[in-house]
Parts: C-alpha cells; structure tokens; sequence
C-alpha cells in the first residue's frame, strides 16, 4: 500500500498544483470572474480622466489669458474682485451655501 501511495504521490501533487492554480485563475484579484468589475473601474477612471483633462484645458486657458501679452480686462478684473472679496454695487453676489 505504501509503496502505491509514493508511486501516486506526484501525480497526485500535480492534480493538487493545477487545481490551486485554476481555483485563482477564476476567482483571484485578476481572474475571470473579475473581468466585469475591472471593466467597470476602466470605465469610470476613463471618465475622470476626461473630466480632468478638460478642467486642465480650461485653467490653461484662463491662464494664457492672464499672461502679459495677451492679458484680459475682465478676466483680471474678475479674479481681482473674487480674492479680495468686492463686488460692483451692479453686481448681483450669488454666495454658496456651506
């Protein structure tokens, strides 16, 4: 019976080798079963990165507009007046509720 046992041993070690690694195949961080959350995380970090690349291109902008060669009245006016906190009496203030 032993010496049947040992002859099986490496087989049975093999068997044992390819299941653990079939088992994580489908079910590990990055197995199978996964592929629709990973799916799901591509799509949403997408959407970030759109959303960042398009407030990047928005401050770029602003900033070429703050430039000595090219400088904006209102856009200096405006920054102006929003970090020292005045309005023009003509203005209407619309405040964020915090």
């Amino acid at each position: 019976m032993l010496s049947s046992l040992r002859t099986y041993s490496l087989t049975l070690f093999l068997g044992l080798l390819i299941f653990y690694f079939g088992f994580h195949a489908f079910t590990g961080d990055r197995g199978i079963l996964t592929t629709g959350e990973r799916d799901a995380t591509l799509t949403a970090k997408t959407a970030e990165l759109e959303a960042l690349r398009n407030q990047r291109e928005d401050l770029e902008a602003r900033a070429r507009l703050l430039r000595d060669e090219s400088l904006s009245a209102d856009l200096l006016e405006e920054r102006a007046r929003s970090l020292l906190g005045f309005a023009d009496p003509r203005d209407y203030v619309i405040r964020p509720h915090q």
